[in-house]
């Protein structure tokens, strides 16, 4: 990991425009927590409902686009990073580099958020919000990993990326009995499951996939997805198409 690259790659993602969407999301999810609170009082049923909806089905996928192709897409779209490239950096540790910093704002303002709002609707009973927390942070590794390369193997990275979190992970691999054994939100609920102590139900949370294969399954495409990130950035080209 480079020290300067992740310093840049940070003021990138923190200090423009898009950094309003990594603060307005997560103080929705707050807000809907208290309402949910407030009107219901502690419900582990409504706690579960809203975090693996909102939380783990579209706020985690979101801000792992934002921030994932925010690492390095807008660098290859205006040409700056020829600069970075032409120092004798290893790829491998650009790559690292720009997916820790990607890793740390989802922690920061999407599973800390998680927890804060498991804690609100239900406390620490039965452990959804730590459940729900650790499936998010699980789940934003891998996310976050396969938006940095789509931002490295195309230029449409972020269309692509909305259509892989709004269509396939949202519609498809919620629902398509087949498909949502390649989901990685799916994945993610079953660490979430696995983590949740009670002997009332799971609250209707479910997964198409077992513990092990789930976290096997995060675990390769977080670690091949990076690996592949850094190939491709030591053959990047940066003038023309990809």
């Amino acid at each position: 990991m480079n020290a300067t690259v992740a310093g840049l790659t940070w003021r990138s993602l923190v200090g423009r425009r898009r950094a309003v969407l990594l603060v307005v999301l997560p103080v929705v999810l707050i807000g809907l927590s208290v309402l949910v609170r407030l009107v219901s009082g502690e419900s582990p049923d409504n706690a579960a409902d809203l975090l693996g909806s909102f939380s783990l089905g579209f706020l985690i996928p979101l801000l792992c686009l934002i921030a994932g192709t925010g690492a390095i897409g807008p660098e290859i779209d205006d040409g700056s990073i020829v600069y970075l490239m032409a120092k004798p950096l290893n790829r491998y540790g650009i790559a690292v580099s720009k997916w820790v910093v990607a890793f740390a704002v989802i922690v920061l303002f999407g599973v800390l958020p998680t927890l804060v709002a498991g804690f609100i609707m239900n406390g620490t009973a039965d452990d959804i919000a730590t459940g729900y927390a650790a499936g998010a942070l699980l789940a934003g590794a891998a996310y976050v990993t396969v938006f940095l390369l789509l931002a490295v193997v195309t230029r449409n990275a972020v269309v692509i990326g909305l259509l892989y979190a709004l269509v396939w992970e949202a519609a498809v691999g919620g629902y398509v009995p087949g498909a949502r054994a390649l989901s990685i939100q799916q994945w993610a609920l079953t660490v979430t499951r696995a983590m949740i102590k009670t002997d009332e139900g799971d609250y209707g949370i479910g997964s198409a996939v077992a513990l092990p294969t789930g976290v096997t399954l995060l675990a390769v495409v977080t670690v091949a997805g990076l690996a592949y990130t850094g190939y491709r950035l030591r053959s990047i080209r940066i003038t023309g198409d990809e």
